[in-house]
This record gives C-alpha cells, sequence and structure tokens, in this order.
C-alpha cells in the first residue's frame, strides 16, 4: 500500500518590479511504503517506512512562472534588544555563601543594547555531519563617538543609537551581505537566497535599489520578501531562538554594554546548531497550524517531542500536509 504525502509552504514574494509581486510555492510530495499488515517483524517495519522516494516538483512551478524556494535558501534575520540583566534572578548556593549583591542605577531602566542577528537552516551531509551551522553572524548597531572630560575625542564608547531605514539599509549590506558572500555554501551559490524581515519601518523595501546594486557586485542572486504582518511565528528568530539565546546570556555577567555583547556574541557563536534545525520543525508545525486557521492565527505553537525522536533516529527533516488539508488551502488560494 501506498501513501501519498503533501507538503507545501506558500510565501508571498515581492520581485524588483512591484508590478511583477507574485506568489512563490514550494511543493514536496513523498510517496510513502506502508508496513505490510500482519507483519512482526519489528525490524522489517522500520525498513519499510525509511524506503522513501521524493522528489521537487518546482520544475513545474517553474514552467508556469512561480519561484519555488526552500528553507535552506531562506534567510531569517531581525533585530532584538538584549538586556545587561533582569530584575528577578533566581541563586542557588549554599547555606555559607553570602548572596549576591547586584547594584544598578535604575530597576527600571536596566542597560540594554539592540543587536541584528541572520540564521538559517543548517545543513548535514550524507552521514549527518554538519557542515554549515546556519548561523551567519549577530552584530551590535555601530556605537557613537563622543568627547567628554573624561576620554579624548573620536574614542568610541558603546551606546544605543536610533535605528532608521538608512542605518538599517547600511547593517544589511554590510554585515549580512558579507557574511553570506563569506559563509554560504559553494554548492548552493547557484540558487536564489531569500532574506525575511518582518514589517517594521525601518527595513528597507524589497525593491530597495542600494540594495539592489550591492547584490549585484556579489555575483549571487539575493532578494528581500516581507513576512506576513501580524505573524510572529513565522520567523524562528522570535519563535523560540532570540528567547533561548537571553536566556543563555542571563547565565552570564554582563556588568556594561561592552560586557553584553561580548557574551551575547559568544553564546550565539557556542549555539548548537541543532536547536536552530528543531526551531525550523517548528515553524513548518506553525505554517502547518495556520493553514488550518485559514490563514488566522489563532492557535497554539505545535511540539512534537523532537528530542525524543532525534533519539530514535526518527526526526523528520520536513513536516507533511495532510492531503484534505492541501486541497482544501489550493481552493483557498484560488478564492483569494
Amino acid at each position: 500500500m501506498v501513501n501519498v504525502v503533501f507538503d507545501i509552504q506558500r510565501y508571498h514574494v515581492p520581485q524588483w518590479d512591484e508590478d511583477a509581486a507574485g506568489y512563490a510555492y514550494d511543493f514536496h510530495v513523498t510517496f510513502e511504503e506502508e508496513e505490510l499488515q500482519g507483519s512482526s517483524d519489528q525490524d522489517d517495519a522500520f525498513n519499510a517506512a525509511d524506503e522513501t522516494t521524493s522528489f521537487d516538483v518546482n520544475n513545474d512551478l517553474e514552467e508556469e512562472g512561480l519561484d519555488g524556494f526552500s528553507d535552506e535558501e531562506h534567510i531569517e534575520q531581525d533585530e532584538k534588544w538584549f538586556n545587561t540583566t533582569k530584575k528577578a534572578k533566581k541563586f542557588y548556593m549554599l547555606p555559607e555563601e553570602e548572596d549576591p549583591l547586584r547594584t544598578i542605577h535604575n530597576k527600571n531602566s536596566i542597560p540594554k543594547c539592540m543587536l541584528l542577528c541572520a540564521v538559517t537552516t543548517p545543513r548535514y551531509d550524507a552521514e549527518g555531519t554538519c557542515y554549515f551551522d546556519g548561523k551567519l553572524g549577530i552584530w551590535p548597531f555601530e556605537p557613537a563617538q563622543r568627547r567628554s572630560k573624561n576620554r579624548e575625542k573620536g574614542t568610541q564608547i558603546t551606546k544605543p543609537i536610533n535605528v532608521t531605514r538608512d542605518v538599517s539599509r547600511s547593517f544589511l549590506i554590510t554585515k549580512v551581505l558579507t557574511a553570506i558572500v563569506a559563509k554560504w555554501p559553494r554548492e548552493a551559490r547557484g540558487e536564489t537566497i531569500w532574506i525575511q524581515q518582518d514589517n517594521a519601518r525601518t527595513h528597507i523595501e524589497p525593491n530597495d535599489e542600494a540594495f539592489r546594486l550591492a547584490v549585484q557586485q556579489t555575483g549571487l542572486d539575493i532578494r528581500i520578501f516581507n513576512q506576513p504582518p501580524n505573524s510572529p511565528d513565522l520567523n524562528i528568530l522570535d519563535l523560540g531562538f532570540f528567547a533561548s539565546l537571553q536566556s543563555k546570556t542571563f547565565l552570564t555577567q554582563s556588568k556594561n554594554m561592552d560586557d553584553l555583547i561580548q557574551n551575547v556574541q559568544r553564546e550565539f557563536s557556542s549555539y548548537d546548531e541543532s536547536k536552530i534545525r528543531n526551531v525550523f520543525l517548528t515553524l513548518q508545525g506553525c505554517m502547518i497550524e495556520v493553514m488550518k486557521k485559514g490563514g488566522g492565527n489563532g492557535y497554539k505553537i505545535p511540539h512534537m517531542n523532537k528530542d525524543a525522536l532525534e533519539a530514535a533516529g526518527m526526526l523528520p527533516n520536513s513536516l507533511s500536509v495532510d492531503p484534505e488539508l492541501y486541497h482544501v488551502v489550493l481552493q483557498q488560494l484560488a478564492i483569494a
């Protein structure tokens, strides 16, 4: 018996020309051979489940004028305020230890710094070894130069700066694009690379001319698209990565802004790439829930006990969509 499993994703893809804006789809169809009824050999059952044949029908979509893309060519970028500490902090201490002393000017104004982060899906070889961890980088917004009686003119001190569209464009070109050129896997440089951003007013437009010219100098095909509004779960950074990274940073001690930046970057560098992969799986689960809600966001984030599945060697690379839901979504898209 053969079971057909559909996997579909739909994104709004603005092109450089606003009049040419369209939609991109990513279809994955898998034919899975189910276990024969009445089989008593458990090993045969697992072997049968592993014997799958999959193919990508993006070529068919390209003939219709639609460009398909997958998570592997999909970069998530966003900004976040990271705090040096928090009001309430739990310590486990021995009876003879003294209570820790934490001082701050104002507990309602904890020092913080905004950093720009960009990540993508980690990549593994046939043996399951990670050769690209998906971490493109995390960068603090540039410090301001100020003069005072305590330091020489031109001495850089780390202070939060106002992030405008020009600042956002500058960091996207000088930081994100540079990291993509330096780190992107060689075998995927011919593919279209999509950078997803939210709808903040300080973000550049997908058809920004300065960004387009900068991309031309890289020799790569890099494009920007905005995620759907009111959908924070469709960005893995807001979905779980930022909260996890902030929690790890709280385990370190940051006395000032420079310590905070160093601690965040250190935790980012040592972050386990398998957790990034797991958040991308959660993202796929959220997409399925969005499809079930007809495009709404009134759902609970799905959990699939990924650690147990990975320990059993059964963690999937991608999630499957029910065929009935697949056809319902196609009908809704046709009406829209």
